[in-house]
């Protein structure tokens, strides 16, 4: 099997993980650091069967859009963005993509897109 799971550099790993884990994803390792004042320093987070990972020492941005973004595939695609909606930033609200996905972007906390899409259904 081959996997491409994404490392993201963050300015604070344990914010990441919590706001991850309040859109959905599930926890799978947090990692402290003595050395760091017992800071979370890498996590390894799930969205079903893909995962990401959060390494410490990213830097703030406030670019309208990051050097990374993070596609999700998913089911129920219109019911999470209403679950979700209230509560994160939208770049764009569901629409169909000229590709036969629908999909929905936000933004995370530190500004990386996140977009979660499902095929489009005839």
């Amino acid at each position: 099997m081959r996997i491409v799971t994404p490392m993201i550099h963050v300015p604070d790993v344990a914010r990441a993980v919590d706001w991850y884990r309040d859109i959905g994803f599930s926890v799978l390792e947090v990692h402290h650091e003595p050395c760091e004042n017992g800071q979370a320093t890498f996590a390894i987070l799930a969205f079903g069967e893909g995962q990401v990972m959060f390494n410490a020492g990213g830097a703030a941005s406030d670019a309208h859009r990051r050097e990374v973004d993070l596609y999700v595939q998913t089911e129920g695609v219109d019911a999470l963005y209403a679950r979700l909606k209230a509560t994160v930033e939208t770049v764009e609200p569901p629409h169909d993509a000229f590709y036969g996905m629908r999909e929905f972007i936000i933004r995370d906390l530190n500004r990386f897109w996140i977009t979660f899409g499902e095929p489009v259904r005839a």
